[in-house]
């Protein structure tokens, strides 16, 4: 085959995978439904592999699928469903547009032993217990920190902008957004690797796809023997090399008339550039028939609620009439370890499966959920932790479960969260205005979902929190509404491995029935 047609096919799926990909982090209103983005994450190889292995069902073998796709047609994958790939594309075209005549590619020699000495290493530590190297290289988790943390706060900024125009008019159909407060620090790995794969892609079109992706050089050697591959008809051929300078993996050796099929990405680039009919992409000689595979494409079938409404709560509680604290807080909170979000069973497991891909930093409607800098260790840099100095964990959220790709959070249905305690909330009673200012508060026992944090009698007419860690899960609402600063006066110290809470007594109101009207 030497259609045209291949190539145009192929620009439409990626740009369809791209725009959900990107969607799915920056779509803060959650207006797309959860079901388009599960379908294309289900084909994220790296997340779906360490999900696998953590829950080996059906719903997480989208790996599998990869891996058949790549033995079929060659490194498809890169072309089409890693973002990450895709964009180099868009920064290789436009880098493109700086050369007149001719685009700047030509034959390059693979860097095989660099190449194979990065994904050597990837695999070793990872054999070893460590996903750090993986998701600091994985494209998805490139993109998706990238995303959330440059692209999404562009994005809200605009929605900001024209919401505050619409108030002027005193129209609100569209209301402001809360940025995810990042710490600055954080930014600056995503810049770098961002920054990298864009001059890489501008200047050099696949260059860092085909030497310092570990995933695409591990599809590299599958795609070896891949069943359809791109072609050179020596009869046909004349040498003008057109394919070669189309060529954005700078696999094409026109001279030799050979193919590296290692770094070919299946683009059609060259397809579409030969003058002379001498490409072609089909069948090796040696098939005896067509390559048949029908993958079982079993959708992740997560279904959430409205949660558009969660985004509302911080406000809410911000906007309750709480004490303002007129002395600074001395006591430091003591935090031993830190909270990871619902479903990461424990911190050993969860930094072991969680790529730091941000998707769930972007999917948070409370904003609560940050990527860490050294909580988890310097392995564990920008995998996410919750953060409840900047917001909390809603009792009747389970968002980041649902679009966790990688099994570091594990399904958890609503009512279990509501009974697994990620963290035991704290007392500082010398930060406690009630003990410093002598006057009344309760801003943590009223926003706490369970009543873990009830006021007793203390001095007078004056309450103070008791705490009560059976019933507490650890969501972080007390301390969030705690106005003391800089340390509050309650806090959620995580817990190592997740525990059970008991359920909470639930008190019915008794309702007195009237014998009969009273008028």
């Amino acid at each position: 085959m030497n259609s045209p047609a291949l190539r145009k096919v192929r620009i439409v799926l990626a740009v369809v995978v791209f725009i959900i990909i990107t969607l799915s982090f920056v779509d803060f209103r959650h207006i797309i439904p959860d079901k388009w983005f599960n379908i294309i994450l289900f084909f994220q190889f790296v997340p779906s592999i360490l999900e696998f292995i953590n829950l080996p069902v059906l719903a997480s073998s989208g790996f599998i699928f990869v891996l058949g796709l790549t033995l079929i047609t060659g490194r498809s994958y890169c072309s089409v469903l890693c973002p990450l790939g895709i964009y180099q594309d868009i920064m290789s075209r436009a880098g493109g547009r700086f050369k007149k005549k001719f685009r700047r590619y030509r034959y390059g020699k693979p860097y095989t032993v660099l190449r194979h000495v990065i994904l050597a290493i990837t695999l070793i530590v990872m054999l070893a217990g460590s996903v750090f190297l993986i998701s600091l290289l994985d494209p998805y988790s490139i993109f998706g920190r990238s995303a959330t943390y440059l692209l999404q706060p562009v994005v809200i900024f605009i929605n900001n902008l024209i919401a505050a125009v619409l108030a002027f008019f005193d129209s609100y159909t569209i209301f402001k957004v809360d940025y995810i407060k990042i710490p600055f620090v954080v930014f600056i790995i995503p810049v770098l690797l961002l920054g990298l794969v864009s001059y890489l892609s501008f200047t050099r079109g696949r260059l860092y796809c085909n030497t310092v992706c570990p995933l695409g050089t591990f599809l590299g050697l599958i795609s070896r023997i891949s069943f359809l591959r791109i072609r050179i008809d020596s009869e046909n051929c004349t040498h003008c090399g057109l394919c070669a300078v189309n060529c954005k993996a700078s696999c094409i050796d026109f001279k030799n008339e050979h193919v590296d099929l290692s770094r070919c990405v299946t683009c059609f680039n060259c397809l579409t550039a030969c003058r002379d009919d001498a490409i072609s992409y089909g069948l090796v000689k040696i098939s005896q028939g067509k390559a048949e595979t029908e993958p079982d494409q079993d959708k992740r079938g997560f279904i959430t609620g409205i949660l558009a409404l969660f985004a509302f709560i911080p406000r809410i509680l911000r906007a309750q009439d709480v004490p303002v604290p007129t002395k600074e807080s001395t006591v430091p909170e003591n935090r031993t370890s830190p909270v990871c979000p619902p479903g990461g069973v424990s911190i050993e497991h969860f930094t072991k499966y969680c790529t730091a891909c941000s998707l769930c930093v972007s999917a948070c409607p409370n904003r609560v959920i940050i990527p860490s800098i050294m909580e988890y260790g310097i392995a564990g840099i920008m995998q996410p932790r919750m953060d409840y100095h900047k917001g909390f964990c809603n009792y009747e959220c389970i968002r980041c479960v649902e679009v966790c790709p990688s099994g570091a959070l594990l399904p958890l249905a609503l009512e279990a969260k509501k009974l697994t305690q990620i963290g035991k909330v704290n007392f500082i009673k010398e930060n406690c205005i009630v003990e410093t200012e002598r006057t009344d508060c309760g801003a943590c026992s009223e926003n706490c979902p369970t009543k873990a944090v009830q006021m007793v009698p203390y001095i007078g007419n004056l309450v103070i929190p008791e705490i009560n860690n059976e019933i507490c899960v650890g969501c972080g609402a007390c301390e969030y509404a705690c106005p003391t600063k800089p340390y509050k006066a309650i806090f959620v110290d995580g817990n190592p491995f997740h525990q059970g809470a008991k359920k909470p007594e639930e008190k019915e109101l008794k309702v007195q029935e009237l014998e009969e009207f009273p008028f």
